[in-house]
C-alpha cells in the first residue's frame, strides 16, 4: 500500500488529517546511484525504507497536495488514475526529472520543481533524477532565440557533481534514483536514431514556439537542436516514467514524452507543469546568468536581503512558490496585505525568514533578519562582509576601472549591469556616490564599496 504520511508531513503539503487507519510500509526499498566524487556515494547502494509513513492518505488527498502551485497537469484524470493504481498495487510512481548540467548552482526557481518532487517522495513515491550529461552537450533550445552553445565533458561533469550535492538539501537521498542520460543515448547507432527520429514528423517538431519565431526572423535553427525534444523524451521510455515535472517552457519537450512511450508499447506519463519563477528584477524568469537569482546555498545573510529586493507584488508567489505555509495561511496574509492590516515590510520578512529556514535553519532566519534590520535602519555597514583583494596586476597606473572592479568583486554579473547600477546612483565607496560608468577609482586598503541597500566589500589593497 502507498501513500503514507505522519502528521508533520501531512501538514506540511496541507493534507487534512484526521482518523486515519495506522498501516505498514513493507516494500522493497529503493537502490540509489550517487554520481562519483559526490557525498555519500553509495553506487547500488539501498535506500531507507520510510518507516515515518504511518497513516494512509486518500488518494484524493495526495492528488489535492500535488497540485497545489502547480500550473497544469496533463492529463489530471491520468495523475488520479496512476495514483489509485499505485495504491492497489503497491508500485510506486516513477517522477522524473531531467536536468541539463548547464550551471553549477541550484536557485530558487530550479528549487520549485525539486520542492513539489521531495512532495511526491513524502507521499511515497520515487524520484528519477536524469543529469543529461549526453543532452547537456547538445543544448536545449527552448525559449532560446538563439542555438546554445555546446558545453564540453569537462564543463558537465563539474556542473554535476556540484548539483548531486546540492540535491539533498531539498529531496530525501534515500528515496531517489539518480542516473545520467549518456549511459543509454550514447551507446545509441545512427539507425537507432533513424528509428526513433522516423516516430516524429518536422511539421510536429516546428510546432514549437521557439522554432518558429526564429524561422520567422530568419535565425539559424541546428539540425541537432531538433533532436533534442526525442533525446529528452527518449529518457522518459528509457526509465518508464509514470509523471515527467518541468517548468512550462518544457511542454513541448515533457509532451513528446507521451508520444514515444507510446510508440514504445509504454503507458503515457503525466505531465505535471510548475509555474517559472519570476527573478528578483521582476521581469525575467530566475537566472544565474542573469544576475536575478538567490541560491539555496547563499549565506543567510545574502538570501535575506536578496528576497528582501523583491517587489510587493511579487510575494504571493514566491509565498506559494518557496514556503512550507499552509494554503490558507498564506490567502491569510494576502487578505492581510491587501486589507491593510498588515505591512509589506513585515510580510516580506516573515516571507524571507521562512526561506532561509527552510535551506539553513529557523535561528539562521531570526539571525539574518537581525542582521538586515540593523544595516537598513540605521544605514550601518555590516560587521561581517566579504573582502576583495586587489594587487599592482589589478590596477593600471593605481586605478580601477569602476565597471571592472563592480565584476571583479561579484558584485554585479556583467559589464552591462556594471553600468546600469553606476548609472543609476547604486554604487559608492565610503558613502560617497559614483556615477560615471566610464570613471575609475584609485583604491586604498580598507574602503567600503556598497552596491545597493545590502552588497558590501570592503577592498584590500597589496
Amino acid at each position: 500500500m502507498l501513500g503514507f504520511a505522519s502528521n508533520a508531513i501531512a501538514s506540511r503539503h496541507g493534507i487534512d488529517r484526521r482518523s486515519r487507519l495506522v498501516l505498514r510500509y513493507d516494500h522493497n526499498p529503493l537502490q540509489v546511484r550517487y554520481l562519483e566524487g559526490s557525498e555519500g556515494n553509495q553506487k547500488g547502494s539501498e535506500g531507507i525504507r520510510p518507516d515515518e509513513w504511518s497513516e494512509q492518505v486518500t488518494v484524493d488527498e495526495q492528488f489535492q497536495a500535488i497540485r497545489r502551485g502547480t500550473v497544469e497537469i496533463i492529463p489530471e484524470e491520468g495523475l488520479k488514475a496512476k495514483l489509485k493504481k499505485s495504491e492497489e498495487t503497491g508500485q510506486r510512481l516513477r517522477i522524473k526529472l531531467g536536468i541539463d548540467p548547464t550551471a553549477p548552482d541550484i536557485h530558487l526557481g530550479f528549487a520549485v520543481v525539486l520542492r513539489k518532487m521531495r512532495q511526491f517522495q513524502d507521499l511515497g513515491h520515487q524520484v528519477v533524477l536524469i543529469i543529461g550529461d549526453f543532452t547537456a552537450s547538445i543544448g536545449d533550445p527552448s525559449g532560446k532565440s538563439e542555438t546554445r552553445p555546446m558545453l564540453t565533458a569537462e564543463q558537465i561533469r563539474a556542473n554535476a557533481e556540484t548539483f548531486a550535492s546540492q540535491f539533498w538539501l531539498i529531496l530525501d537521498r534515500g528515496k531517489t534514483t539518480l542516473t545520467f542520460n549518456g549511459d543509454w543515448l550514447g551507446k545509441m547507432t545512427f539507425g537507432d536514431v533513424v528509428r526513433e527520429t522516423s516516430r516524429v514528423t518536422v511539421a510536429r517538431i516546428l510546432e514549437r514556439d521557439d522554432f518558429h519565431k526564429r524561422l520567422a526572423e530568419e535565425r539559424p535553427i541546428g539540425l541537432h537542436e531538433l533532436l533534442y525534444p526525442i533525446a529528452q523524451a527518449l529518457d522518459s521510455v528509457e526509465v518508464k516514467a509514470d509523471v515527467e515535472m518541468g517548468g512550462t517552457d518544457q511542454r513541448f519537450n515533457i509532451l513528446m514524452g507521451r508520444d514515444l512511450q507510446e510508440a514504445h508499447g509504454q503507458e503515457p506519463q503525466v505531465a505535471l507543469f510548475m509555474p517559472i519563477l519570476v527573478g528578483l528584477d521582476g521581469v525575467q524568469k530566475m537566472s544565474k546568468s542573469l544576475g536575478n537569482y538567490v541560491g539555496i546555498t547563499e549565506l543567510p545573510k545574502d538570501m535575506f536581503g536578496k528576497i528582501m529586493s523583491i517587489s510587493d507584488d511579487m510575494m504571493p508567489s514566491y509565498f506559494e512558490l518557496c514556503t512550507d505555509l499552509p494554503l490558507d495561511e498564506i490567502e491569510r496574509i494576502k487578505g492581510d496585505l491587501a486589507s491593510g492590516k498588515a505591512h509589506p515590510m513585515d510580510a516580506k520578512k516573515r516571507l524571507a525568514r521562512e526561506i532561509v529556514a527552510i535551506y539553513h535553519s529557523a535561528d539562521a532566519g531570526t539571525q539574518a533578519q537581525a542582521e538586515f534590520e540593523r544595516v537598513f535602519s540605521s544605514r550601518e555597514v555590516p560587521q561581517d562582509m566579504p573582502e576583495v583583494t586587489l594587487t599592482p596586476a589589478d590596477l593600471e597606473n593605481g586605478s580601477i576601472r569602476l565597471m571592472k572592479l563592480l565584476t571583479f568583486a561579484q558584485l554585479a554579473p556583467s559589464g552591462s549591469e556594471a553600468r546600469r547600477l553606476i548609472q543609476s546612483g547604486a554604487v559608492s565607496v565610503d558613502g560617497e556616490k559614483l556615477t560615471d560608468a566610464t570613471g575609475s577609482l584609485a583604491p586604498t586598503d580598507g574602503q567600503v564599496l556598497r552596491v545597493g541597500k545590502l552588497k558590501f566589500a570592503k577592498l584590500r589593497v597589496v
